[in-house]
């Protein structure tokens, strides 16, 4: 249990800092949502950029079986190498949105 509560804090602290910056072009929202009851974590843009409405999950994070999955992360950010460098043990982390043959070539979890 020690290890779920760590790694929350770590997923939820790095989405904090992520959400620190806001789109530069039009009224666009940083919606921060953690469900901690079921461990899924997004950042999500809405709002508008001239006549668009805008609804993007820019960062989308869960932890399943004691694991951090990445599923999306649309930002140039490094999000496993930031999770790492804040002590997550890097077998302990999924790039989701890669297949589960590519896992095999990062030095990340597979599944």
């Amino acid at each position: 249990m020690e290890k779920l509560e760590k790694y929350r804090h770590c997923v939820r602290e790095l989405l904090l800092d992520c959400s620190q910056h806001k789109p530069a072009h039009g009224e666009i929202e940083v919606e921060r949502i953690f469900d901690v009851e079921r461990d899924h974590y997004q950042i999500v843009f809405l709002g508008w950029k001239r006549q668009t409405w805008i609804h993007s999950c820019v960062i989308h994070l869960d932890i399943k079986d004691e694991k951090i999955w990445i599923q999306w992360n649309a930002t140039e950010r490094d999000l496993a190498a930031e999770l790492v460098a804040s002590g997550v043990d890097s077998k302990d982390i999924v790039i989701a949105f890669h297949t589960p043959f590519m896992r095999k070539f990062t030095p990340y979890a597979v599944g």
